[in-house]
């Protein structure tokens, strides 16, 4: 009966997530953002295929599901064990998420 009505409901998949984000706890004891604040509305924006959207709110985004992706192919595929492409990979989103941040601090 309660499946039935999640089904047939006319709200989205989008819709609920825009109205299911979690609260950041970093933001929410100092009142400061975290460096990952906005992953979240950056995901459903991408989601939404709104490309630009989803950079403006959060620049490293796209960069941290590139990495997520090319983390797990490495893993599920052993035997090309490519880890030097992995590393740069990493190494470009924590400065891309670093550098992203210090923005946000000092000019937003």
């Amino acid at each position: 009966m309660i499946t039935s009505h999640v089904f047939c409901s006319s709200v989205s998949f989008v819709d609920w997530l825009q109205n299911h984000l979690l609260p950041c706890p970093f933001k929410t004891i100092t009142g400061f953002d975290c460096p990952g604040c906005g992953f979240q509305r950056s995901l459903v924006a991408l989601i939404t295929g709104d490309f630009f959207k989803s950079l403006l709110l959060y620049p490293p985004g796209i960069s941290i599901i590139i990495s997520f992706l090319s983390g797990l192919f490495f893993y599920n595929f052993p035997k090309n064990r490519k880890y030097f492409l992995f590393k740069p990979i990493v190494i470009i989103t924590g400065n891309i998420i670093m550098f992203s941040y210090i923005y946000k601090m000092l000019f937003a």
